[in-house]
């Protein structure tokens, strides 16, 4: 039986562009949303071996601590040539100080070293679970992907992470071109593009009510 999400919920990130978008994708639900980083909450070890599993370390972490319902996102990058990579480590390649600019050109390197320099050989998705956890250990739990090629150099400076090198299938501007609504907001005002916004498609059919 699903659970419906009412009251307060805490997001349980302290990325502040991941928290950006959370927040986006629940306003319309008047969820009363408070972070993790608000409530200093630690940050629990990510000892998953999928985003799945990383996903629910955090909700339950959060929900545990806070008392209170949680939710929470792990997502990242898999490139088709690299076997996956950098997937559930996407966050660990830019380092303590998170700089993806040195990600995105570790990963170009190698791309390169494999010859992959014709669009057909560039293929790559984002991937996001989404998992919502309660204090008594109920859990909710979604997923989704967005496919398409990375470019190089990177374009764009909006959005976070591996945006600016990432082109989704279809659309002419990367995910670092494009405005926030239009990389994730919902129809009728946005597409709804982003791995998360497809995600929390599925999420609010199961644990949102507006």
């Amino acid at each position: 039986m699903h659970r419906k999400i009412t009251g307060r919920l805490v997001i349980a990130t302290h990325n502040p562009g991941k928290l950006a978008e959370m927040r986006e994708l629940l306003a319309p639900y008047g969820i009363d949303a408070v972070s993790a980083g608000d409530l200093d909450l630690p940050e629990p070890e990510e000892t998953g071996t999928t985003f799945a599993a990383n996903a629910r370390i955090k909700a339950l972490a959060a929900a545990r601590a806070a008392k209170l319902p949680a939710f929470a996102d792990d997502s990242g990058l898999a490139v088709d040539a690299l076997a996956g990579q950098p997937g559930i480590l996407s966050a660990r390649w830019a380092g303590p100080s998170k700089d993806f600019n040195a990600a995105m050109t570790r990963i170009e390197r190698l791309l390169q070293e494999r010859g992959a320099t014709e669009p057909a050989q560039r293929g790559a998705h984002f991937v996001s679970a989404l998992c919502v956890a309660w204090p008594d250990d109920h859990i909710e739990e979604v997923e989704a992907k967005v496919d398409g090629t990375l470019v190089w150099p990177p374009r764009g400076s909006a959005g976070f992470g591996y945006d600016p090198a990432f082109l989704p299938n279809g659309h002419e501007r990367t995910f670092g071109e494009m405005t926030s609504i239009e990389k994730h907001g919902l129809p009728p005002h946005g597409l709804g593009l982003s791995h998360r916004a497809k995600a929390f498609v599925k999420l609010a059919e199961i644990c949102l009510e507006r």
